[in-house]
């Protein structure tokens, strides 16, 4: 690859961190392609699915009772009703996945989540970025955000970072909160989110060069 082929940069992030706000500024302002929840309406084609039967699923595990149901319903004496026809976690992930490596191949792309950092560790041209913040910060936007109470806001954050790291460690074997796993660790709380912006810009052209994407 040489320095005008595509790049690519992944955000993993801690809800209220600011991980969807940056990327899409980054998206913008690197004239590339971005990647969030078009992830799951492109698994949901791939699996010829409605979207809407997926996006429950994002980034979580699947219940323990829905996965025995799965497999008992048809080892079982006793009735119970047929599941949903509904992939494994382990296919969704996978799907997901490969969708994910095929663009970052064709085009400068800014990933956020679904574990982008893991799935393209090996690419040469990859840039992984993990945004944390502190609670006050956090639950301060997700109010803003979502229109929610505190007390909600805070329930909110406490399920969907369970949800996201279990779901992570079921998928990839690894810790999603471990900064050694990415090359740019930054706190938006600390130093906001427009000085964030400028630092993933810089750090974007010391790894690739100041060459305008391929977009």
């Amino acid at each position: 690859m040489t320095e005008s082929s595509p790049f690519v940069v992944t955000i993993s992030r801690q809800l209220g961190s600011g991980g969807a706000y940056l990327g899409q500024r980054l998206a913008k302002r690197l004239k590339a392609l971005y990647l969030d929840r078009e992830i799951v309406c492109r698994a949901a084609q791939e699996l010829k699915m409605p979207a809407k039967d997926l996006e429950w699923r994002d980034e979580k595990v699947t219940p323990r009772w829905q996965s025995i149901l799965k497999s008992t319903a048809y080892a079982t004496s006793w009735y119970i009703p047929p599941p949903l026809d509904v992939p494994t976690d382990e296919t969704l992930y996978n799907t997901e996945s490969d969708i994910i490596t095929r663009v970052a191949q064709q085009r400068t792309t800014i990933v956020v989540g679904r574990g982008g950092y893991y799935v393209l560790r090996q690419h040469p041209r990859c840039l992984s970025i993990f945004l944390h913040a502190n609670i006050d910060f956090r639950q301060q936007r997700v109010e803003e955000l979502y229109h929610v109470s505190a007390q909600k806001a805070l329930k909110l954050i406490n399920s969907i970072d369970q949800d996201r790291a279990r779901y992570l460690r079921k998928l990839t074997g690894q810790d999603c909160v471990d900064a050694r796993q990415y090359h740019l660790s930054l706190d938006t709380s600390v130093v906001g989110l427009d000085k964030a912006e400028d630092i993933i810009l810089a750090a974007i052209h010391a790894r690739f060069g100041n060459s305008e994407p391929d977009c």
